[in-house]
């Protein structure tokens, strides 16, 4: 049974999760299939229009990415919106809680949602967390 749709739950700050969700994402949205991503907790301020902040690496593979000059994670992001068929949702919890307006986020991202919207966009999707 071929994968129609996939959710992707992205909480954590860190650059390899990041960048292995942004490349999940992109891949399956540029190969047709339907992408609903979410982002909330410590993913969130990385999303905001430009943050000069850079999110740390777990470990060597990270400084990898960087050094070695791949897309990162907000590039891929943003082509999986422009060339596929994804969408971008940040939590409405998160950007509450951290004080993030949502007029101040990338304009690649939809409207903030709440998880329990999210959850229901999910119903009969394959679900990744990062």
């Amino acid at each position: 049974m071929a994968v129609e749709k996939i959710c992707v739950v992205v909480v954590s700050g860190s650059r390899e999760r990041l960048q292995m969700a942004a490349m999940a994402a992109s891949v399956a949205a540029v190969s047709g299939i339907e992408v609903t991503i979410f982002l909330s907790m410590n993913s969130v301020p990385y999303f905001v229009k430009g943050a000069a902040v850079d999110p740390p690496s777990e470990g060597g593979f990270g400084e990898l990415i960087v050094r070695k000059k791949a897309p990162d994670f907000k590039t891929l992001f943003r082509q999986a919106v422009e060339l596929g068929d994804a969408k971008i949702l940040p939590c409405s919890m998160a950007l509450d809680i951290a004080g993030i307006e949502p007029d101040t986020l990338e304009p690649y991202l939809g409207e903030p949602t709440g998880l329990s919207s999210f959850l229901d966009a999910a119903r009969g999707a394959q679900v990744w967390t990062f």
